[in-house]
């Protein structure tokens, strides 16, 4: 039996230490892995998401090539694409916003597997890591995240923790000097 099991409805969910430090860890890679890609692509002042875009195949092709082919468009998903990146790095790695974070990696995650699909017949010029078909590192890194999403840690071990005890403290303080000032 392990911790996970004893959860009260409306607690947070109680970990043993193996599966506490096993998620953490996955959470921190992750944000480690988010937050480089985002400071490469923001010290890089050659880099656009346009060749990405513009090889585009799948369901939702013509709506990435398209916002290749804007110029005003492609600005703005670099941009969002370099400071999401960025952000939910921060995030995951020091534990603050955790959900928040997980949920908009696994929509841009998303983006990027629609983009470019490792479906059979699909060739792309941009080369890959490895030869893929179906699941692909961006679809395992996706599902990492709906882990993250569904086990949270950052109450446990993270800035949420420190920002809960910090804000049940200054609660209890409060409560304290209402409770003396009904008492004098």
């Amino acid at each position: 039996m392990n911790g996970a099991s004893k959860k009260v409805p409306g607690s947070l969910p109680d970990y043993g230490p193996f599966q506490l430090g096993a998620l953490v860890t996955m959470r921190m890679l992750i944000g480690w892995h988010f937050l480089y890609e985002g400071v490469a692509k923001i010290t890089n002042p050659y880099w656009t998401s346009a060749g990405y875009l513009r090889e585009s195949q799948g369901w939702f092709s013509q709506f990435f090539v398209d916002l290749a082919n804007n110029p005003g468009a492609l600005t703005a998903v670099d941009y969002l694409n370099q400071w999401g990146l960025v952000l939910i790095g921060l995030a995951l790695l020091v534990g603050t916003l955790e959900r928040t974070a997980a949920v908009a990696g696994i929509v841009l995650l998303a983006l990027y597997y629609l983009a470019a699909p490792p479906f059979p017949g699909m060739e792309y010029t941009i080369p890959a890591e490895g030869s893929y078909l179906i699941v692909n590192k961006v679809l395992i890194e996706l599902a990492a995240l709906l882990v993250v999403l569904g086990f949270p840690t950052a109450h446990r071990i993270g800035l949420d923790r420190l920002l809960a005890w910090k804000k049940h403290h200054a609660g209890t303080a409060q409560a304290g000097l209402a409770s003396g000032e009904a008492a004098s």
